[in-house]
């Protein structure tokens, strides 16, 4: 086939407007992606699924929070509130070296080992997590927040019935609606995995139509017990997924709502439903929401 000198210079021309054209949107895609990779902060865990989970970068409250307690580095007050930033930022590594140096001076202080528990049950370190917890127990056994958590220890160990006594405990020290919901979902859910069901019915008992939620992501729990209780239904119930990875409020609804349905149809011996429901859990970015953490377990658990 000939080419033309007038055919010839089109094809140039194109050839040039192509490469320009292909320099720009592969100059845009790199610094795109850049970006992208700016967002992510250190690597925290590899996830049992294989999944690498990033913290997010420092941000203002970190940055204060450091400089606070490098000038008064002994006050608890400070190390708590630099751990409770940098967990703001999901950097759940940092806030349990933040909270392993407080305890080098305040071995004591039962708020520091809940700090700590709390964020390795987040890197799913859950025996250490029950160390912690069931040191705080015993420094201050009226602290409502050391057996919640050590409830959640023992539940994403698969300990079903020393998680129910957890949670009993803490929904005993409960002072508000808020605490009796947040306490009734997973003592709820701790009897149904132990085959407790009556025992179960009867902590549902106690959300009765006054009782409503002050804290807006409480709202979640309290329609899932609604759920429980069969006044929803799955489709009332479920939230619509996030707007995007930004979308954190979204997402926290999602995945408790939607783990919360998975373990119902688990329950029910419906596991393809339930592990559909639990995979769509995973995909997010809340790696450290109870309901990602959750439903992480459980498509392992059922992988064995």
């Amino acid at each position: 086939m000939s080419w033309t000198m007038d055919s010839v210079g089109k094809r140039r021309h194109f050839i040039g407007h192509f490469m320009t054209f292909f320099f720009l949107v592969s100059s845009g895609l790199a610094a795109h992606l850049s970006s992208q990779t700016a967002v992510h902060g250190a690597l925290e865990l590899t996830s049992g699924l294989g999944r690498k989970l990033y913290a997010l970068p420092d941000e203002k409250g970190v940055i204060d929070a450091r400089k606070s307690l490098a000038a008064d580095p002994k006050n608890v007050r400070l190390v708590l509130q630099l751990a409770h930033a940098q967990a703001a930022q999901r950097q759940y590594r940092e806030a349990v070296a933040t909270a392993t140096a407080g305890l080098a001076f305040a071995p004591n202080n039962a708020d520091l080992y809940i700090e700590r528990g709390h964020r390795e049950l987040g890197l799913r370190e859950f025996k250490p997590a029950i160390k912690d917890l069931e040191q705080a127990a015993g420094l201050a056994p009226q602290m409502l927040d050391a057996h919640y958590h050590l409830g959640l220890a023992h539940y994403f160990l698969g300990e079903f019935d020393a998680a129910a006594t957890s949670f009993d405990r803490a929904r005993s020290l409960a002072k508000n609606n808020d605490s009796l919901i947040d306490c009734s979902n997973w003592l709820y859910v701790s009897l149904r995995r132990a085959g407790r069901e009556q025992e179960a019915v009867q902590v549902l008992t106690r959300i009765a139509p006054e009782v409503k939620n002050t804290e807006p992501h409480l709202y979640f729990y309290l329609s899932l017990l609604h759920f429980y209780q069969g006044k929803l239904s799955a489709e009332a119930v479920l939230p619509s997924p996030p707007s995007g990875p930004t979308d954190i409020e979204g997402e926290l609804s999602f995945d408790t709502v939607t783990y919360g349905v998975g373990n119902l149809r688990f329950y029910h011996r419906d596991n393809p439903g339930a592990m559909e429901l639990f995979r769509n859990v995973v995909k997010g970015e809340a790696w450290n929401s109870w309901g990602f953490i959750g439903s992480e377990q459980e498509i392992l658990h059922d992988k064995q």
